[in-house]
């Protein structure tokens, strides 16, 4: 028989003490030392849970992966939880913005994005194990190390557990006012190198031929993709190009942010920026990328897994809306074949920000629906 949580097992202080204890490692992508202290630190938390931790080693500049399993159904695709422990604050950012709690507001780098979250999954992990009971589908929690700069040395090992799960649960932090997510837009990202002829710009400009107004003629290209009814967005971000203003410019380059609601529209935009062609005779245009996140979709999986998590919120007492947003996730990965639901972190403000801050408010509802998720997903 599950036996209720204790009245205080989701003391919202008692949270926020262990979320500061991430908070205060921190965690850049690019220090995979920093993330790995980190990991140390929460692989140390399930010492005494009836689980089993797998730290999966670092490569390419990134650090380390911890998978962490209940005990209990192995047998059978059970629940993932999707968190990542990397922060996108550069070391010593946290001189700038101390842990500190103002109000209803808990500031420190990364944490909205997304320690609170990660935090709260774990604890709700640990309070059912302490509750007595187990849940009816086993447990995976992934953390991994390089979410922020797009997954390049997790992505297989989040699609594998993808697969192997029922049900994903992503602890990205909530949106608009504490809003789930249940759809993202797909991720591209394209480098455009473009080779003319260089030339002196006073006395010979005639033999030139200008990759920088190659250039330009690709950048309106591209803006001109800009579908706001479609809700595709193309944007060109990183320009370089040329060696002197006497010069006629020989190379340019751009990088390419492409986001797309649908498999469909991937398939055509990706097409279309990889296709580009150069307009004056003499100037080459390359193209590489693509996708590197598939558009999360939510589908009738995925619709029933959030209406599922309504019912429980509003049982818990608070109302869970969902939303549709342009940024990328890991839950990416799993939508296109696995239930998944995302945003299922604390409620804040100020990602990527000096201003970073979690809503204390949020901690204890939000805990409170990951735990019941575990205990009443079939």
């Amino acid at each position: 028989m599950r036996q209720a949580p204790s009245p205080n097992a989701f003391d919202p202080a008692a949270i926020l003490d262990g979320i500061r204890r991430w908070v205060e490692i921190e965690t850049p992508t690019e220090a995979p030392e920093q993330v790995n202290r980190l990991a140390t630190m929460v692989a140390e938390g399930y010492r005494d849970l009836p689980a089993t931790i797998e730290r999966v080693a670092g490569h390419d500049g990134c650090g380390d992966h911890l998978v962490a399993r209940s005990s209990w159904g192995r047998d059978a695709p059970g629940i993932l939880i999707l968190s990542h422990l990397d922060t996108v604050h550069p070391m010593g950012f946290i001189e700038r913005l101390p842990f500190r709690v103002e109000a209803d507001s808990a500031f420190g780098p990364g944490i909205y994005d997304m320690k609170g979250g990660a935090y709260l999954a774990y604890h709700a992990f640990r309070q059912l194990c302490a509750d007595g009971g187990r849940s009816p589908l086993g447990i995976t929690q992934l953390y991994v190390s390089d979410e922020e700069i797009g997954s390049p040395t997790s992505r297989a090992l989040i699609e594998a557990e993808g697969r192997r799960a029922k049900y994903v649960l992503v602890t990205e932090p909530a949106r608009d006012g504490g809003k789930i997510v249940t759809g993202r837009k797909g991720v591209g990202r394209f480098e455009v190198f473009i080779k003319g002829v260089p030339a002196h710009a006073g006395s010979r400009p005639q033999d030139g031929r200008s990759a920088i107004r190659e250039l330009a003629n690709v950048i309106q290209a591209l803006e001109a993709m800009n579908d706001v009814a479609r809700r595709v967005t193309v944007n060109v971000g990183v320009v370089k190009g040329g060696t002197r203003p006497n010069v006629i410019a020989e190379e340019a380059y751009a990088e390419v942010d492409l986001r797309v609601p649908t498999a469909a529209d991937a398939d055509e935009y990706v097409a279309k920026i990889l296709n580009l062609k150069s307009r004056t005779e003499g100037v080459t245009v390359k193209v590489v990328g693509g996708l590197n996140r598939p558009p999360y979709e939510k589908g009738n999986a995925g619709a029933a897994l959030y209406e599922h998590a309504r019912t429980l919120a509003a049982e818990i007492g608070f109302e869970l809306v969902d939303t549709f947003t342009g940024g990328g996730s890991d839950g990416n990965f799993t939508a296109p074949h696995t239930a998944t639901l995302d945003g299922l972190g604390v409620d804040g403000k100020g990602a990527h920000t000096h201003y970073e801050q979690l809503y204390i408010s949020s901690i204890e509802p939000r805990a409170r629906l990951l735990h019941r998720l575990y205990q009443t997903l079939t």
